[in-house]
């Protein structure tokens, strides 16, 4: 019978991966929790208009990406592309603007979906970790949401990170920044590629993000942003720069940094990495501010501001700087019955390690030699064994057997717990 394989640009996490994967996810909540964000989980499943009014008709996303179909009940749906647009669906859904002080903190993790082309570190299926703060318009929202993000790539290791940052201006300044584009591409458009012609058409920013080689020297010379914005969006991209600034957050200012999705405004950012092998990963994180995307979505005109981080690409850089080594799934203890009549001695033994002392436990059932249970104990990683046979049980105790040092001590079952914690003890001080 044929073997049953994943589907294409989908990848299985088991083992020491999915230590790593749980270990990452773990660092970047705990942090946000640090800066008072709280969780949010929202459905996979989204109606078709989410995105389409939220990401915007003109970004790659919704073109070309979207993993979309009719419900029985012929209703449009959507997997996920991306988390921003559902949760300011739920927000507006369960006007939790309303309920809740400002700027509104979330942060989120869980997999998208897009249909891209599968190749090293991209998938179509993969994993996003990411925060909104919704609801406040200081630019200090927008540098504190910075300021996260470059705490969690510190703090999970990541050394040289660069922070790349630009303006996209307010809604006066994209508007007399895209007529200067118009203007400028109209005579070079007919020469550049298909999804260029589409984005002229749609919104004009967008061709400023195409990767085609051929169509760069044309896109390097177009009109800068800089040059179009009003006085109040030059006023907070400067406090925005003075704060990280004060705040010793090292950055560079890309002036074409424009970001793939339609309700960024103000101020973007990317998180660029080499690895220690000399890998450059690109960008590893991005995000930026947006300012109607709540009211795009039936809600009132909230700005926020967010960011995002594949857990994959993150995952990939920190095997790349060997900051995953202690990833292995280890045991506390591994007990060992000797003979069916300790069997379920054994089963007792460990239950209790597990409830009543928190010990990570897992037990022989098969009838083997004790040499192969230790085998087994060591291919486990476990610290301990617990031995348990005739005369342990006649004298309610255990041996419990160091399989590092190989000492071994006889304690009582009542006075085991006590004795693990001292030996973890001194085992983690000996480290």
């Amino acid at each position: 019978m044929e073997i049953i394989k994943n589907v294409k640009g989908t990848h299985d996490i088991f083992g020491e991966e999915t230590n790593a994967y749980e270990r990452v996810e773990a660092m970047m909540k705990s942090i946000a929790e640090l800066y008072a964000y709280n969780g949010v989980r929202p459905p996979v499943l989204e109606y078709n208009s989410v995105f389409v009014r939220g990401v915007g008709e003109s970004s790659d996303i919704v073109r070309k990406e979207m993993y979309t179909f009719p419900d029985k009940g012929d209703r449009l749906l959507t997997l996920r592309p991306e988390f921003t647009a559902g949760i300011m669906r739920l927000v507006v859904q369960n006007k939790l603007y309303a309920t809740n002080e400002l700027p509104l903190k979330l942060y989120y993790v869980g997999p998208v979906f897009r249909y891209e082309r599968p190749q090293l570190g991209r998938y179509r299926q993969f994993n996003q970790f990411g925060v909104e703060s919704i609801g406040h318009n200081s630019p200090m929202n927008d540098v504190e949401v910075i300021v996260l993000a470059y705490t969690i790539l510190c703090s999970l290791g990541l050394e040289g990170v660069t922070i790349k940052i630009n303006t996209l201006g307010d809604e006066e300044s994209r508007n007399n920044y895209r007529t200067a584009l118009k203007e400028y591409f109209k005579n070079h458009i007919d020469n550049m590629c298909v999804d260029c012609k589409s984005r002229y058409e749609l919104n004009p920013l967008r061709i400023l993000d195409c990767k085609v080689p051929e169509d760069r020297p044309i896109i390097d010379g177009a009109p800068q942003i800089g040059d179009y914005l009003s006085d109040a969006s030059k006023a907070r991209f400067e406090q925005v720069q003075d704060a990280l600034a004060t705040l010793q957050i090292p950055y560079e200012i890309d002036k074409g940094l424009v970001r793939g999705l339609d309700y960024y405004s103000e101020t973007v950012f990317e998180f660029h990495y080499v690895s220690k092998t000399g890998a450059n990963y690109g960008a590893i994180g991005a995000g930026g501010h947006y300012g109607k995307l709540m009211q795009e979505l039936g809600g009132p005109e909230l700005p926020g501001v967010g960011f995002s981080f594949g857990i994959e690409r993150i995952v990939s850089v920190l095997k790349d700087d060997n900051l995953l080594e202690d990833t292995k799934n280890e045991l506390d203890a591994y007990v060992m019955p000797l003979g069916e009549e300790a069997l379920l001695v054994s089963e007792e033994i460990a239950v209790y390690l597990r409830n009543s002392g928190g010990y990570k436990v897992d037990l022989c059932f098969d009838k083997t030699k004790l040499g192969n249970m230790f085998k087994r104990a060591s291919a486990k990683h476990a610290k301990f064994a617990v031995i348990i046979g005739e005369e342990e049980m006649n004298n309610d105790s255990v041996i419990v057997k160091n399989l590092s040092s190989q000492e071994q001590i006889t304690v009582k079952v009542d006075e085991l717990i006590d004795k693990f914690d001292e030996l973890l003890t001194k085992e983690e001080t000996q480290e």
